[in-house]
């Protein structure tokens, strides 16, 4: 997951941005909206080397959840964070919270891995 911490104010990250950069990694992705769940505003299901993945966006456009393998959640976390303004934080953990990183803004996909394997 990648959530954006602090005050956000009327911030959201632009949905159509997002899909792009998805579709850029993954161009057969699906894009759908969830009308099935009231804090799912986006989703796509994209298949990965690995297998199938999927991330969604939270309705207020401010966390990112995955469920993908690590690498892929590495690659969408720092593509977020490219989407997200300067003054802004982010967090990048795992469902069970057992990590939580900080996401600087140019934070490259090699570094975030670094930051990762460097949790525990």
């Amino acid at each position: 997951m990648a959530v954006i911490e602090g005050d956000v104010g009327a911030w959201h990250v632009d949905r159509d941005a997002l899909t792009e950069v998805v579709r850029a990694r993954w161009p057969d992705a699906e894009t759908g909206s969830s009308a099935s769940s009231a804090v799912r505003s986006r989703v796509w299901e994209f298949d990965t080397e690995k297998g199938p993945g999927e991330a969604y966006l939270h309705a207020d456009g401010t966390c990112l959840y995955m469920h993908v393998w690590e690498e892929e959640a590495i690659w969408l976390t720092a593509a977020f964070r490219r989407l997200i303004p300067v003054h802004l934080g982010l967090v990048f953990c795992d469902e069970g919270y057992a990590f939580d990183v900080r996401v600087p803004t140019g934070t490259t996909e090699a570094e975030l891995a670094a930051l990762v394997g460097g949790v525990g």
